[in-house]
């Protein structure tokens, strides 16, 4: 196995090394948006729990999940054209 040396000024490395920090820091955050809006559609539709969900939570529940499937699907896209837009710079 060969050793990575970063002291070294390897700009392909670098730029390996921080392509790859913010995907898992992309990650990080879309995990912690996820676990939000988990606290925020529980705490919003669930009244009580019980054994089965009545109509009106599983309804509340289904939009509330949408609202984050659109929001996350936002989020994505405008990631995505970020990153296009960086990767066209450095060409």
């Amino acid at each position: 196995m060969t050793d990575l040396d970063l002291s070294g000024g390897d700009q392909k490395v670098d730029s390996e090394l921080q392509e790859f920090l913010l995907v898992e820091k992309q990650k990080a955050q879309v995990n912690a948006q996820i676990h939000e809006f988990n606290d925020i559609c529980w705490d919003k539709c669930v009244d009580k729990p019980g054994s089965k969900l009545d109509s009106r939570t599983e309804t509340c529940l289904n939009n509330c999940v949408d609202r984050f499937i659109d929001t996350s699907l936002l989020i994505t896209n405008r990631l995505a054209q970020l990153i296009q837009k960086q990767s066209n710079g450095l060409s």
